[in-house]
């Protein structure tokens, strides 16, 4: 019998059918063969090439079952790392995705049988954070390359840095309030203010309060109201010309002396001004800021092995407040990357752009200057409730690029 052509419809049917994904029980591991209904699988299990395979098993079964373990858990650990990084998933989720793939290693192959025991064995290992929830089995890779310890490390000591800075802050203010106290002391003022007491009271005593009433007022005839007005606008009007030759009399130039104590003064309000807005400002920051809408680009160089290393992309959805699926431009791919994989993308001057974080977080804007010197722009707010304000010297990572269609 002749054999079907490529563009039969026969050779066409068979096409289709070795698409996706097929039934488990009858796939052939040792010889990695896929067979589509059980009369197949029954021929294959009879034939000359199975039995070899299942003499050279039988030699040492042990070892073919850990070189597929090892296998398995190469290949899992790949994806895990290259998909989802150090995002929390859901294990059964990220399963479905694994097995997606028609050419994958099975898992009844290996020395886990279950789902549940090779996570088990993923926390045992120290190579993810396992955790059970009423939803299932959650996983979360640990990423143990030198590059992100590196970059942990240079974070927790930038934070370790700030928390210091706000503790000086903090230390200054405490030491102006301590003299301002002991100042207003020294001048005899009240500085606790008055002491409060609980009001106590014997029992069947009233309280009773004091409300004074206003004494009625005689009704006056209007000529003689205009007459007091009258001698009251004159009063007022010498007393006023008194005053104002006794404050010129009175007037006299300072000394130097008064004069560098009031440059002081207005240096120690100005500086306090200044700690109370940083301090201010440090409170408004979020330790998040991917947002959606915004372009941002891709800084590490293991995410598809260099191939996505500085390539922009959009913002589409954020997981978890620090994660986000993300669309490449070019070359066109979606990823799931950690925020700090990623950093944000400054425009050029008069383009649309989104302040991410800080005071004005979440708030659109018009670039209109970038001062590369100190690493920071000017925006104008195009929304808001200060709409049209001018804000100067954000900082590069608080502002990103937002995207047009």
């Amino acid at each position: 019998m002749p054999k079907h052509g490529f563009m039969t419809a026969k050779a066409i049917g068979n096409r289709q059918k070795a698409k996706g994904l097929q039934k488990l029980r009858w796939f052939c591991q040792m010889c990695q063969k896929q067979c589509r209904d059980e009369n197949g699988f029954k021929c294959h299990t009879m034939s000359e090439s199975h039995q070899r395979m299942l003499l050279l098993v039988a030699e040492d079964p042990l070892k073919v079952v850990d070189s597929f373990s090892e296998e398995f858990e190469s290949t899992f650990m790949s994806q895990l790392k290259r998909t989802k990084n150090t995002l929390r998933v859901s294990a059964n989720v990220f399963y479905n995705e694994y097995i997606a793939d028609k050419e994958h290693l099975h898992m009844n192959s290996t020395k886990w049988s279950t789902l549940t025991e090779f996570i088990k064995y993923l926390g045992r290992e120290g190579k993810c954070i396992v955790d059970e929830t009423p939803k299932g089995w959650f996983l979360q890779y640990i990423d143990r390359d030198p590059d992100a310890i590196a970059r942990q490390k240079d974070l927790d000591r930038r934070n370790k840095a700030d928390k210091d800075d706000e503790t000086r802050q903090r230390e200054v203010i405490d030491e102006m309030m301590r003299k301002d106290r002991e100042a207003a002391a020294a001048r005899g003022e009240d500085v606790d203010g008055p002491a409060l007491t609980e009001m106590k009271r014997e029992d069947g005593e009233k309280v009773e309060f004091a409300v004074p009433l206003r004494k009625a007022t005689a009704v006056v005839s209007s000529d003689a109201a205009s007459a007091f007005k009258a001698q009251v606008k004159a009063a007022g009007s010498t007393v006023a010309t008194t005053s104002s030759k006794a404050s010129s009399g009175q007037k006299r130039k300072k000394s130097a002396m008064e004069l560098i104590k009031e440059e002081e003064e207005a240096k120690k309000l100005a500086k306090l001004q200044r700690l109370e807005a940083e301090v201010g400002a440090r409170a408004n920051r979020n330790d998040h800021w991917l947002t959606v809408g915004i372009v941002v680009k891709v800084m590490n160089k293991k995410v598809g092995g260099g191939k996505y290393f500085k390539a922009k992309g959009v913002v589409k959805e954020v997981v978890d407040r620090y994660g986000a699926k993300i669309r490449i431009l070019d070359p066109k791919a979606t990823l799931t990357l950690d925020q700090d994989d990623c950093e944000t993308v400054i425009p050029k001057a008069g383009r649309p752009v989104l302040v991410v974080n800080g005071q004005h977080a979440g708030v659109e804007a018009t670039l209109r200057s970038i001062e590369t010197d100190r690493f920071s722009c000017t925006v104008e707010l195009v929304n808001g409730r200060n709409r049209g304000q001018i804000v100067s010297g954000i900082p590069y990572e608080d502002v990103s690029k937002l995207h047009v269609e």
